[in-house]
């Protein structure tokens, strides 16, 4: 089973952290990539929520607080699901887009091969002032 190596770029070149994923199907559709994704990120947040979160999409407005708020008080967990919803509208707005080896994918319904275990870059876009 191929392992998927991820990471999340903005067009200027800034890097989030890699994020590895092992053992996944051979193919995979986007939609399924990216809650994969989004999964395995909310997850290691809500192991330690010592930080703010930093997701392929933007906090609700409720997790928004929770993320801004004292850092000594315990704050709940983020929802993984909702979080992967947010994020495949985002993708289906072209909010980001996603690279999987030399291409770009531009469907949710898409199928990718993972079995050369190829580079998956998620770039999220800069909307444009008064565009």
């Amino acid at each position: 089973m191929p392992r998927a190596h991820l990471r999340v770029e903005s067009p200027l070149g800034a890097t989030g952290p890699a994020l590895e994923l092992p053992a996944l199907p051979d193919r995979i559709s986007v939609r399924e990539l990216i809650r994969t994704h989004v999964r395995e990120e909310v997850a290691r947040y809500n192991l330690d929520r010592s930080l703010p979160f930093q997701g392929l999409v933007a906090p609700t407005a409720a997790e928004r607080q929770l993320n801004t708020g004292d850092r000594r008080t315990e704050r709940p967990t983020v929802d993984w699901e909702e979080q992967a919803d947010l994020a495949e509208r985002a993708f289906e707005k072209q909010r980001f887009v996603l690279i999987v080896g030399d291409r770009q994918v531009e469907s949710l319904a898409e199928s990718v091969d993972l079995t050369g275990e190829p580079e998956i870059v998620f770039v999220r876009l800069i909307p444009l002032a008064g565009g």
